[in-house]
């Protein structure tokens, strides 16, 4: 079982079920969803796109997953959870753009937003002491050598490359896309995300996601909102 905090939007939001379409599982229900076409892509081309956001959900990663340290429970993790999000507040992040990390395409801000990487170092540090540290494997399977100092150093101490002054807040909608077809996917995303490139997004909640297994589909298992304002939702 390992664990993983998130930010997704709410089940019924309109980015989570324009997003959900795109990835074609819905990470409340685990449901499989029918994809929308890509231009002349093969359904089967399609869904080997987004195979690597399906199995996680649609998200952006906040404490990266993680097994519970010995000694820590779920019930326990769940409650400081709720400690945590009634003393933060919602915030918006002010533009949120369809864009490319690399080969794989997200939504992302559309510039520096500093409430954004404030939040996700206070979710960091804050359940560092529910986490499990990594083993060897987990460990080789980030390619540390790879890695800059800085990430290498973040791996080792927080589990995760990309904290702090690596962070940068990202919706995963495709894995790796080759060179010759990321014109026609990133036109088929700018058609698709069109009510939402440009705008701003709210930061309402901090999600808890769930894999029971190594390699399993995460899903959603609560919802808390930040600032207390409305009872935790639990999927």
């Amino acid at each position: 079982m390992r664990y993983a905090l998130y930010f997704t939007p709410p089940a019924s939001d309109p980015l989570t079920l324009a997003a959900q379409r795109w990835l074609g599982r819905n990470a409340f229900t685990g449901a499989a969803l029918e994809q929308p076409a890509i231009g002349n892509f093969e359904a089967s081309a399609v869904a080997g796109l987004t195979a690597d956001p399906r199995r996680y959900g649609f998200h952006a990663t906040l404490k990266a997953p993680f097994a519970l340290a010995e000694g820590r429970s779920e019930a326990e993790l769940v409650a400081e959870i709720g400690r945590f999000v009634c003393e933060m507040e919602a915030f918006d992040i002010p533009e949120l753009v369809v864009g490319r990390l690399g080969s794989f395409f997200a939504l992302i801000p559309g510039d520096h937003c500093e409430p954004l990487q404030s939040f996700a170092g206070d979710v960091v540090r804050r359940f560092e002491r529910f986490r499990a540290p990594l083993t060897s494997a987990d460990i080789a399977r980030r390619k540390p050598d790879e890695l800059g100092a800085a990430e290498r150093q973040n791996l080792v101490q927080w589990g995760y490359p990309y904290v702090f002054d690596e962070f940068r807040f990202h919706m995963t909608l495709t894995g790796r896309v080759p060179l010759e077809s990321r014109d026609a996917v990133e036109a088929a995303l700018l058609d698709h995300f069109a009510d939402f490139h440009g705008r701003p997004l709210t930061l309402g909640g901090l999600a808890l996601f769930r894999e029971p297994s190594r390699g399993a589909d995460f899903t959603v298992h609560s919802l808390f909102p930040l600032g207390g304002a409305a009872n935790r939702k639990t999927a």
